[in-house]
């Protein structure tokens, strides 16, 4: 390295290295194990979508709850597993479901990298983004697991990018897209809105959103609007197996005991619409106070608005643990470091569990095995809950204009520690 050079470039590819390495092991445990149930149902899911199409399968299935591009990528999906090129080569339907995971994950260490390099004010150090890019979360939820969570991440991840850097048609482009991998990304919208509201650009990024999410959902919303309604924006959690929801059930009072989704006691229903609109006010008032603070603030706003969710939510798969990682990465890497060692701890146990010991090949959840793991979610939770105080009893000292009661707006506030 020639005098002159800079240093930090050596951090840089160290972690671009371990993040490739990282990626070689998830797509060795994605090319040998079947994976979770979440596996099996989207290839039942697939195959009625190639076999009857997009608007039935909401039609015929209430645990179809996935957006429609989803339901785009499954036919794609299925139909590459069917290929005899591929399936002579051994590649699979579990293993093509994972491989846009594993990618996801890979580039939104490289937009991290990007971050640190544009941003001063926001690089973490070194270690930090070494533990993300190998980061054993990611590997057992993106290697493991199967899901579409790491692909949301990482559209969001370019959403604010595209805000910080003075996208607006971009911005809006990049979240419709994250919310067509899941639909809760569309807890951001008045983080965003307020934001370009402050660039005078609000027009802009909510037209590019709304055609862009109408462009996505056109086949659903004329084929099966009532379907598609109560199947993506009327999904409810799980009561019973996250947060404040498990210690209710806890308690062991007869109104509480039940677990699932559907056909929840009156009780049930009301106390989850009040934790949702819970969630939804604080946001709104975060956005708000937050609107004015200097555009790379806007990644710590998202790390704020997924600890609240995460702490009051009624109920939180595994596999989301993969949603705030990067954000509260950028938020505080020390609780990042603390909250990889909790949510660790609780994945191993529940695959573990769910598999029958260990090494792991398919992890088949039951009823009966989500009471059990239920209890080591508490450990993420709790972690989630003490960093959120924490984080809030920081910023106020280093802000005592902060208050709680207030709607004044936010002039200042460290997005590091």
């Amino acid at each position: 390295m020639r005098p002159n050079e800079p240093q930090s470039r050596d951090p840089a590819r160290l972690i671009i290295a371990v993040a490739l390495l990282a990626a070689i092991i998830k797509i060795l445990i994605a090319s040998t194990t079947l994976g979770t149930n979440d596996i099996v149902a989207f290839y039942e899911f697939a195959k009625a979508i190639e076999t009857h199409g997009l608007a039935w399968t909401y039609d015929h299935s209430i645990l179809f709850n996935h957006p429609p591009l989803v339901g785009y990528g499954l036919r794609g999906l299925i139909w590459l597993a069917h290929q005899p090129s591929l399936e002579h080569l051994g590649i699979s339907f579990p293993l093509l479901l994972r491989l846009p995971g594993i990618a996801a994950d890979f580039f939104v260490v490289l937009l991290l990298l990007f971050l640190a390099r544009e941003y001063p004010q926001l690089r973490p150090p070194a270690w930090a983004l070494l533990l993300f890019a190998a980061s054993p979360v990611s590997l057992m939820i993106t290697g493991f697991h199967g899901n579409t969570d790491p692909i949301l991440v990482l559209f969001l991840v370019l959403a604010a990018i595209a805000a910080v850097r003075h996208r607006p048609l971009l911005c809006g482009a990049l979240l419709a897209l994250s919310c067509q991998i899941k639909i809760v990304p569309l807890l951001f919208v008045p983080i965003f809105f307020f934001y370009w509201r402050q660039q005078r650009a609000v027009l802009w990024f909510l037209l590019a959103f709304l055609a862009s999410s109408l462009l996505f959902c056109l086949e659903p919303l004329m084929a099966s609007p009532v379907s598609f309604a109560k199947n993506v924006l009327g999904y409810g959690s799980f009561w019973g197996i996250w947060g404040l929801t498990y210690c209710l059930r806890m308690t062991g009072l007869p109104d509480f005991t039940k677990v699932s989704f559907l056909n929840l006691s009156p009780i049930q229903q009301l106390i989850m619409t009040i934790l949702k609109a819970a969630i939804v006010l604080a946001i709104i008032i975060l956005a708000w106070r937050r609107r004015k603070l200097p555009p790379p603030a806007l990644f710590a706003s998202i790390g704020y608005v997924w600890l609240i969710f995460f702490v009051l939510s009624p109920g939180v798969a595994a596999q989301y643990l993969v949603w705030l990682a990067p954000f509260v990465l950028l938020l505080s890497p020390t609780f990042y470091a603390v909250l990889t060692a909790g949510s660790s701890i609780f994945l191993f146990a529940l695959y573990t569990l769910s598999s029958g010991g260990f090494p792991w090949y398919f992890a088949h959840a039951t009823s009966k095995l989500n009471l059990i793991s239920a209890h080591w979610a508490v450990v993420p939770w709790l972690t989630l809950v003490g960093g959120l105080i924490a984080l809030i009893c920081k910023a106020r000292r280093q802000s005592p204009e902060l208050r709680f009661l207030s709607l004044a707006p936010i002039h200042s506030a460290n997005t590091l520690e």
